[in-house]
């Protein structure tokens, strides 16, 4: 996920306006007690969902990909007074991780986590959605798309991470590399798909902006 120079990384990151305490424990905690822990979003790119939710306010949020929690937090940020957020994940073993740092912000009672395969979940929701991220298994990121593109509101938003994929996606790759694939072919979807407009933006390790028109 190193695109730029550390320095210019630092620098960045020093020039970002800083996390708060709940979110600065939660990054540390998930890098500390949790594997994996580069699937966390962490500072900047968290900054930059929740100025995207503040900009939008939305009233309903979809999260696809929950991991512990650290994205639903700062797109929360941003909810509407009556906003709600769903976020989906088929890990039970981090859900109470996640819940017990919720609860301790303003939004606990507007963010609801549901547990199963998001294939599965997204189908059963009836919600009109105002911002969709995307954020779980890559090899079904298209059919995600698919599924939660009647769901959102003309207008509405969506964004999906990873679609840099650590720089695989302008590196010769192998045809078994079933994620880099399906990241290709994601992004080849979208900037394909007439129906939205689309920014592929080089934050963190990618973000895609897509706004349905």
């Amino acid at each position: 996920m190193e695109f730029i120079a550390a320095d210019l990384a630092a620098y960045a990151d020093a020039h970002t306006s800083p996390e708060s305490e709940t979110l600065r424990r939660l990054n540390r905690d998930t890098h500390a007690h949790v594997l994996r822990p580069r699937m966390l979003s962490g500072h900047i790119q968290g900054r930059f969902l929740a100025m995207i939710a503040q900009m939008i306010r939305p009233r309903r949020v979809l999260e696809i990909g929950t991991y512990t929690g650290y994205s639903a937090l700062c797109l929360a940020e941003g909810l509407a007074p009556d906003g709600r957020l769903i976020t989906l994940d088929n890990n039970e073993e981090l859900a109470d991780f996640a819940r017990s740092y919720w609860q301790t912000t303003p939004w606990a009672a507007q963010i609801e986590l549901r547990l199963g395969q998001a294939a599965a979940l997204i189908p059963a929701l009836d919600e009109v959605f105002d911002l969709v991220f995307i954020d779980a298994d890559k090899e079904n990121y298209a059919l995600y798309y698919d599924l939660v593109f009647d769901k959102v509101r003309p207008g509405g938003f969506i964004l999906a991470d990873n679609v840099l994929w650590s720089g695989k996606v302008v590196q010769p790759v192998k045809t078994s590399d079933r994620d880099t694939q399906a990241v290709l072919a994601f992004n080849q979807k979208i900037h394909h798909d007439d129906r939205v407009e689309n920014v592929l933006l080089p934050v963190r390790d990618g973000l895609l902006l897509v706004r349905k028109r």
